[in-house]
């Protein structure tokens, strides 16, 4: 099948996606993921390079928003839960799933800690996508679960660098231009947008992307990942979109109605349904292994620090998607597990995006209208505290 004629299946599925999503009312995103594992096997469909281009800069740019949602003073305010949630989140199935693959199926000390890496995470861009679906991206529910998430996936990050990642000489200017931008990016903003913003060509977009095309280049010469300083970089240009709604939509869009679907299709494509028939038993048992844990682990401290919608909060910091999928990818790229292995960690990362987030939104998805007057009402208390 040519290039063109792939383009061609994957955006009508994308547009199918987006159909279903409204009828069924569900995430979209867990329905580019199913199509894709549908398309990619009923029609032999490779991921081309170009699908793998877009879908890795959608992942940043996905991050990248995620981290403009967080409300940093709210992020202040419950520092102790967001670190506790996220923590106790990766902490559990890591130790539980690599325990698991080392004793019980007899993988060597690195197949289990790459198996206990991709498992323990949660899906920054699955969570995000949700709440900005829903509108809970405004909410108070949504900006701790956005906090918490992010202490998970950077335990993971730095889990996959302390036991993995061996960066080259590139690591200091990759470090540096981070932090360069992190701290001079936020001063620049307003100038620029005075200067540039509001016009139909959208120079405030271009920015953001030249940034981030920039990290992601040298993420990959240190052979480091692009994700944490994008993220970190949305946080701190969270107060600039505050007062810039307009320019953070307009982003919203593009990331949505062309970058995403194609991340979230990609990672459909790349599971193997014949190894993971093969191997169903063990699938099983890899997705038990990432899910129980989560659950016990998360559950009672989300009924405490996100009262009273333990039920979601637990369910969506149970997905893993993009650095699932990036430990697994490195893991298979460094010769450390095989294509089995990797289909099944694949597998079991889409399943727990799909599974525990459809859950989620089906029983247990809070009321926008609810969660945004609650949000009103602290923010009312504060100030009158303040």
């Amino acid at each position: 099948m040519s290039e063109l004629a792939i383009a061609a299946v994957l955006t009508a599925t994308v547009l199918l996606a987006s159909t279903i999503s409204v009828e069924i009312g569900l995430s979209v995103a867990l329905v580019e993921l199913a199509l894709g594992i549908g398309v990619g096997n009923a029609f032999h469909i490779s991921p081309p390079d170009w699908l793998t281009f877009i879908g890795s800069f959608a992942g940043i740019v996905l991050t990248f928003l995620a981290g403009a949602e967080v409300n940093v003073p709210q992020f202040k305010r419950d520092w102790r839960g967001s670190l506790m949630l996220g923590g106790v989140s990766f902490l559990a199935p890591f130790a539980v799933v690599g325990a698991f693959a080392y004793f019980a199926l007899g993988w060597n000390r690195g197949q289990a800690e790459i198996a206990g890496i991709a498992l323990s995470t949660t899906s920054l861009a699955v969570v995000y996508a949700v709440l900005v679906e829903t509108g809970l991206n405004r909410t108070l529910i949504g900006k701790r679960l956005m906090a918490a998430t992010f202490v998970t996936d950077f335990s993971v990050a730095a889990a996959l660098s302390i036991l993995f990642i061996k960066p080259s000489v590139w690591i200091i200017p990759f470090l540096a231009v981070s932090v360069l931008l992190i701290f001079g990016l936020p001063r620049l903003a307003p100038w620029f947008f005075k200067r540039y913003g509001n016009r139909v060509i959208e120079p405030e977009i271009k920015l953001v992307f030249a940034v981030l095309f920039v990290l992601m280049w040298l993420g990959g010469r240190a052979h480091s990942q692009a994700v944490l300083p994008a993220f970190v970089l949305g946080l701190v240009l969270s107060s600039h979109y505050i007062q810039h709604r307009r320019e953070q939509e307009r982003l919203r869009v593009v990331a949505f109605a062309f970058l995403t679907p194609f991340f979230f299709l990609k990672g459909g494509m790349s599971v193997s349904l014949g190894a993971l028939w093969a191997n169903l038993g063990l699938l099983g048992l890899l997705f038990a292994a990432k899910m129980v844990p989560k659950l016990a682990a998360v559950y009672p401290l989300a009924r405490r620090y996100t009262a009273p919608h333990g039920a979601f909060t637990t369910l969506l910091m149970s997905t893993g998607l993009t650095f699932g999928a990036i430990s697994s990818l490195y893991g298979l790229n460094a010769g450390i597990i095989d294509r089995t292995q990797f289909s099944l960690l694949i597998a079991v990362v889409i399943l727990s995006a799909i599974v525990p987030t459809a859950i989620a939104q089906r029983f247990f998805q809070p009321s926008e209208s609810d969660e945004r007057d609650m949000l009103e009402l602290e923010s009312a208390l504060e100030l009158r505290h303040s």
